[in-house]
């Protein structure tokens, strides 16, 4: 039997606009639901056969019918967001380019064409699929009919699904909306009946009719009263929920045959929406545009004459592009295979290292042409490439480059800055993936396996892409003034990161023994304590049988406003600890289980075997903001409570220390610098707890008679600021009332006038540029600073408040390491740096370089940038981390 999909528009594009994060093209439109509504899509073909096709919009003037009957129909729903509401525009596009039918009938809502099309349908011999979460198209569920829930990974509903999730047959639906009404259409029902009284009288009853007809023997005087009154509205609602089946379309099976993709169109389509992932799979499955025969000379060396005459040639060049393939995406345990060369575009040269020249060979040629300082290198991600020949004792001497940095500048806002999808967007240019490069028969194979030329070509196209890219975006990076911020600031950091990298933190084998020993051993007596308070046992792990324990066996109050909702998050049982002596147990175990599972038992298996420590990676183009990111462990998310954990890092030698560096407030120093206000530059002049100095502002004490209480306020409100929080969340988060947070905020901004004028400031100057910009003039385009969400838009104005603040931090942290770096190769000493946590920087030195250390980390900290207040760095030195 053959099939037809049936696509409510709406549902799906509604859908994807609330459920995926904010996107937007280059002029700052929104996008998400339309990258929703195609991956939607695609999703379909890819899960399912099927021979026919058409997706349904609402025709104009649909609602009228149902207004006839009852003028209130909709009436509640909020018009759609223009940002959504262009986005429909794209979609009927999108369907057009692509082939898909469409169907848009005058007068009538999508669910009625719908309707009529799978009833139509079904008698010409075909399977039914309506694509939607509506409720009114469950009543046409049956044998041959289903619905296809996309938000539930496309599941089908059959006639059994309809009862396991409703509680009635799709026979009853029609009655069950009658009753409990349906609120995003604005459909009454019977007042005060919800779904489980709809349930519990059709299961009794069986139709609405007889409801009505028998309603003196339903329990209950009130429910009794409510049906007696309500009558009308409940047949009402059931006229406003039956789906109209009598609407003209074209009843043809032609009609709904996909069509001839209009190839160029979607390509542009794409490209205007900058849809890489979808661009790609233009490129590659449907072949808009093949792989160009462009003359490309990409060449193997594989004999050692070919490589003499090539290291002579590549000498006399002023920059190469490089590229390394190995068999691990974690350097300090790689292996190289090869190497790529590019000294111009379109010219490329690989030597494999599994090939007919000796390694050792290889190397002796390749050490000197790397080592000559005459030469600058660049590549994608070349912090990789610098680690892979560090483990051969070759040293890169200049690096004046690097793509994914120049991207990332350029783009912040971009989630991925990788090879292939630069050179598509940039080049055009359909790059071979690395997946099928290893990919044999359908299975993966190790690189060193795959065919040498295969290989090769992959190479020399990554080291000619880059070439090209550098190019272009060297150009953007000039025309958009950020030229300083990469060749000062992340270029020289590059190095200083490999460093980091490589030297690693020692981890105490023998103290995370310890502790896990003890954690397991307080785990298991909380469980029983648990068990005991409750009188069973249970997996407290499960979410579902916490929930049973809570709220059905202990009948807790359910907090919230969703009573159906038995919700055990943290957040929530944080508000219910008071509530039962067990809640606070729970959340004691949750918090030792996640020091357990999390850190104490995970960060020994990153140990390296060979150096016996562990080697995070950090990130140079992840956050938007500017900061450093850590991977493969992150240790930048330990935290800082966590001193038992922390107490496990050690020096690996004996008479070495760490010292910890941290920068004291800078965050508000910045605040203060931007704003320039009066009182926050006086107090940060006079070196005064600022915590304070804003608590005996705001409630009009002394200093003096500053309570810990009133200090713990200021300081909420302080950080808060940073981060463009309101008084909603101040009371939540101090547990206050929402009046006594507004007055308090209120009564901050009056004392620190020009920081209520910055955050101002920041709106407004966001808000004509769209983007927000660092001390050092780092960009961060912020396009949903008018979007018409109140909750995107207010997302996008404390981000137009925190990036200046936490991206010039950022900026500020970057330059003390670089200036520390030099000071320490100066002065020729032993220590070195070894972790960056956002304004903390740690470092293992010998005891008898301790004092000199703290001397450059001060001088350099403090001194690396001059802002209208004082920085200021708090250095501790200790036997462990958790001492710094």
């Amino acid at each position: 039997m053959d099939k037809i999909f049936i696509i409510d528009a709406f549902n799906y594009l509604f859908r994807s606009y609330y459920a995926i994060g904010p996107m937007v093209n280059d002029e700052g439109q929104s996008t998400s639901a339309l990258f929703g509504f195609i991956n939607s899509l695609k999703k379909l073909e890819r899960d399912f056969s099927f021979k026919y096709i058409v997706v349904v919009f609402d025709g104009p003037e649909s609602k009228t019918q149902r207004r006839k009957v009852y003028a209130e129909y909709k009436m509640k729903r909020k018009k759609a967001p223009d940002d959504l509401y262009i986005q429909f525009n794209w979609a009927y596009e999108y369907c057009n380019f692509s082939g898909t039918p469409i169907l848009c009938v005058e007068n009538f809502e999508a669910d009625d064409v719908m309707a009529s099309v799978a009833v139509w349908a079904e008698k010409q011999d075909l399977e039914v699929f309506l694509c939607t979460s509506d409720k009114d198209l469950f009543q046409l569920v049956r044998e041959n009919i289903h619905v296809v829930l996309a938000h539930k990974n496309n599941m089908i509903v059959d006639v059994k699904k309809v009862k396991d999730i409703f509680g009635v047959t799709p026979e009853q639906m029609l009655d069950y909306l009658a009753i409990c009404g349906d609120t995003s259409d604005n459909i009454p029902g019977i007042p005060g009946f919800g779904p489980k009284t709809a349930t519990d009288l059709l299961n009794k009853f069986k139709t609405l009719d007889e409801i009505i007809k028998n309603y003196e023997k339903i329990p209950g005087e009130k429910k009794r009263e409510i049906i007696k009154n309500n009558q009308d509205k409940a047949y009402l609602s059931k006229e406003l929920a039956t789906l109209n089946l009598d609407v003209s379309f074209p009843k043809k099976k032609e009609f709904f045959l996909p069509k001839k993709p209009d190839l160029a169109n979607l390509k542009k389509l794409y490209q205007k929406m900058k849809f890489a992932k979808f661009l790609k799979e233009l490129s590659v499955e449907e072949k808009v545009y093949k792989r160009e025969e462009e003359k490309v000379k990409y060449i193997t060396i594989n004999e050692e004459d070919e490589l003499k005459k090539l290291v002579e040639k590549l000498s006399q060049e002023k920059e190469l592009c490089i590229d390394t393939e190995t068999t691990s995406t974690h350097p300090l345990l790689a292996d190289i295979i090869g190497i790529g060369f590019s000294k111009k575009i379109k010219e490329a040269f690989y030597i494999p290292f599994n090939g007919n020249i000796d390694r050792e060979i290889i190397l002796k040629y390749l050490k000197p042409l790397f080592e000559n300082p005459k030469i600058k290198f660049f590549g994608h991600n070349i912090k990789y490439d610098i680690h892979i020949l560090k483990n051969y004792e070759i040293e890169i001497k200049k690096i004046n480059f690097d793509t994914i940095l120049a991207s990332y500048l350029l783009y912040p806002q971009k989630r991925r800055h990788n090879l292939d999808i630069l050179s598509l967007e940039f080049l055009n240019k359909v790059k071979i993936s690395y997946k099928d490069l290893i990919t044999k028969n359908k299975k993966k194979i190790p690189l060193k396996d795959v065919d040498i030329e295969k290989v090769s070509y992959y190479c020399c196209e990554d080291v000619d892409c880059t070439y090209r890219l550098k190019e272009i975006l060297q150009k953007n990076i000039e025309k958009e003034k950020l030229a300083k911020l990469l060749y000062d600031v992340e270029i020289p950091l590059i190095p200083i990161l490999v460093k980091m990298e490589r030297n690693g933190i020692y981890l105490d084998k023998k103290k995370f023994d310890s502790l896990s020993k003890k954690l397991t051993k307080e785990l298991e007596i909380l469980e029983k304590e648990i068990f005991k308070i409750v009188g069973q046992k249970f997996n407290i792990n499960s979410p579902k049988q916490l929930s049973d324990i809570l709220f059905k066996k202990l009948q807790l109050p359910i907090p919230g406003r969703r009573k159906t909702e038995y919700a055990t998050s943290s957040d929530i049982l944080e508000k219910m600890k008071d509530k039962h002596k067990v809640i606070k147990k729970i959340l004691d175990y949750r918090t030792l289980s996640k020091f357990l599972f999390t850190y104490v038992n995970s960060l020994p298996k990153e140990v390296n075997p060979k150096t016996k420590r562990i080697h995070p990676t950090y990130n140079q183009s992840i956050v938007a903001t500017g900061r450093l990111s850590c991977q493969d462990p992150n240790l930048q998310n330990i935290p800082v409570k966590s001193l038992e954990i922390r107490k496990g890092f050690i020096p690996q030698e004996k008479n070495w220390s760490f010292i910890g560096a941290d920068y004291s407030q800078i965050e508000l120093r910045i605040l203060a610098h931007f704003s320039e206000d009066p009182e926050l530059i006086k107090a940060f002049e006079r070196k005064e707890d600022i915590h304070s100095h804003t608590a005996s502002l705001v409630f009009k004490v002394p200093k003096k008679d500053v309570t810990p209480k009133m200090r713990k306020m200021a300081k909420a409100v302080n950080f808060g600021i940073l981060y463009g929080q309101g008084a909603y969340g101040l009371s939540k988060q101090l547990d206050i009332l929402y009046k006594d947070a507004k007055n308090f905020i209120e009564e901050y901004f009056n004392k620190y006038k020009k920081v209520g004028d910055f955050i101002e400031r920041c709106k407004i100057e966001t808000a004509k540029t769209k983007m927000a910009k660092t001390l050092l003039g780092r960009k961060r385009p912020i396009f949903e600073i008018e979007n018409k969400n109140p909750v995107i838009r207010s997302l996008a104005q404390r981000l137009a408040i925190n990036t200046p603040l936490q991206g010039t931090a950022a900026d500020i942290i970057k330059l003390a390491m670089i200036e520390i770096d030099k000071e320490m190769g100066k002065e020729q000493l032993n220590g070195f740096m070894i972790l960056q946590i956002h304004d903390e920087l740690i470092f293992e030195v010998p005891d008898n370089e301790i004092l000199v250390f703290k001397k450059i980390i001060k001088e350099k900290m403090e001194r690396v940038i001059k802002l209208k207040v004082p920085l200021i760095v708090d250095i501790k030195v200790g036997k462990n981390w958790g001492e710094c």
